[in-house]
């Protein structure tokens, strides 16, 4: 299968050729870790984990490295506010960040390096920078000059003299040039700080990737993926950074994300229509949330709602209803492997056509549905092996049914008086019992409760299921 990527350094889609084909290195930005992450930090995630599986697929070897930003501004101003070290607010948002991105089926990277782990690492390559005249000292601050870099702005087609009008940039004095950016900046004695030939400072943002790039993975790399909001400054700036201390290419495939869309319209702090990750998944299943962006092509604008969310349950209530049939004696084909030629892996293969690639899965949970007795093993895990390529369909399906479900009788909103698991069960087995004494109205009356608890009964040859409302 030959795989083909939009390069944003090209403007276009191509195959993909890596530089070792025995081993593929791909590195996503991760988080600033001060807050509960918005849906829109998880796009990234999401789709970049689905890129992970395909090379795991097509490759023997996927080396990918997601980083903790645990170094900022924001990350030192929100410590102050809540009286607290940066360690812990940094601790504790990393381990949110991980527990949400498992919430919503991402798999863990190879590697999760954390920019305060690699301070020595930026410091070096800073060094290399001066020495090869691309940047300088100054007032305790070290500058990148991009003036030195005759191509810098190619990631994102603007001219030096573009950038400038359209970025806010920092007029300082000892700056030689106003476009120059941070690498090293000084901290005040209350300040988080580090040793350095600069005196006690700390590295500014786009330093800390590249460091962390070149340590694990090398200087030149096959795949960095991040969101489009990422293009410029920072990637421009890992760029100009990752050439000119290497002498070489930086990265060989740029992968970005389109923005995501609150109810039409954009996500900002300024309308405050932020949707953390956290508090929807009080609402959702993290597998819901995730077929919700995978609805759309990665790079393409997303409009998340309450709708896009209503029709992904449902949407994952058909497949699942699909794998769960009305004979559960049936188990899928134990050793199955999608094969090369897939429709599925077809889709992927095409820049990550996740659109496509669900409705492969549709058409697969067709025939499972209309199949007969000895075809529905191999359909079974069919639809299985291809829901795992977009880390979907992982969840037991009875257990998919028997989930809470926001706004219904037996949803979180219902409060305490929700009936429990083993509640329903007992009352399903007293109907059976009532039915075997031919107590019909007995039997009547426990459906018709279960009924106004928001219970749905279905009766099957292997006895009844029961799924919430």
């Amino acid at each position: 299968m030959t795989l083909t990527l939009h390069n944003t350094l090209t403007g276009h889609k191509a195959p993909f050729v890596p530089l070792d084909p025995t081993c593929i290195t791909l590195y996503v930005c991760g988080p600033t870790v001060y807050n509960y992450v918005h849906i829109g930090n998880a796009r990234p995630v999401v789709a970049f984990d689905v890129l992970f599986r395909l090379l795991q697929r097509l490759y023997p070897k996927v080396i990918y490295a997601r980083n903790i930003t645990d170094i900022d501004d924001k990350i030192m101003k929100a410590a102050a506010d809540a009286g607290e070290p940066i360690s812990a607010i940094t601790d504790r948002f990393s381990a949110a960040f991980e527990e949400d991105m498992r919430a919503l089926h991402a798999l863990p990277p190879t590697i999760v390096p954390h920019a305060t782990d690699h301070v020595d690492d930026m410091i070096a390559m800073i060094e290399t920078l001066i020495g090869k005249g691309h940047a300088y000292a100054a007032e305790g601050h070290v500058l990148f000059a991009v003036e030195s870099m005759p191509d810098y702005g190619k990631l994102s087609g603007r001219s030096l003299e573009d950038m400038l009008a359209g970025a806010r940039v920092e007029v300082a004095p000892y700056k030689r040039y106003a476009g120059d950016f941070v690498l090293w900046k000084p901290s005040s004695d209350d300040q988080p700080g580090w040793e350095s030939p600069w005196g006690r400072g700390r590295p500014g943002w786009h330093i800390e990737c590249s460091a962390m790039i070149g340590r694990h993975l090398g200087p030149v790399i096959d795949i960095h993926g991040g969101g489009q909001d990422l293009i410029f400054p920072h990637h421009e700036n890992e760029i100009a950074q990752g050439c000119c201390a290497h002498g070489t290419e930086y990265v060989r495939y740029w992968l970005h994300n389109g923005y995501i869309n609150i109810d039409g319209e954009k996500m900002s702090k300024s309308l405050g229509n932020f949707r953390l990750v956290r508090e929807l998944l009080k609402r959702y299943p993290g597998e819901v949330l995730r077929f919700a962006l995978l609805s759309a092509q990665y790079r393409s604008p997303l409009n998340f709602s309450e709708e896009l969310l209503e029709q992904a349950a449902s949407t994952l209530d058909s497949l699942y209803y699909a794998l769960l049939g009305r004979d559960a004696a049936i188990i899928p084909e134990p050793g199955y492997q999608l094969p090369d030629g897939h429709p599925l892996i077809q889709a992927l293969c095409d820049d990550l056509n996740t659109p496509e690639a669900i409705s492969v899965l549709h058409r697969i949970a067709g025939a499972l549905n209309r199949a007969a007795p000895e075809e529905k093993p191999h359909l079974k895990a069919e639809l299985l092996a291809a829901g795992a390529m977009l880390g979907l369909l992982e969840a037991e399906p009875s257990a998919w049914f028997q989930r809470a479900k926001p706004g219904g009788n037996a949803g979180e909103n219902a409060g305490e008086d929700a009936l429990s698991a083993d509640a329903i069960d007992a009352l399903i087995a007293a109907r059976r019992d009532a039915k075997k004494a031919r107590d019909f109205a007995r039997a009547d009356a426990i459906r018709a409760e279960l009924d106004a608890a928001g219970i749905a009964l279905e009766d099957t040859r292997e006895g009844t299921r029961w799924s919430r409302k």
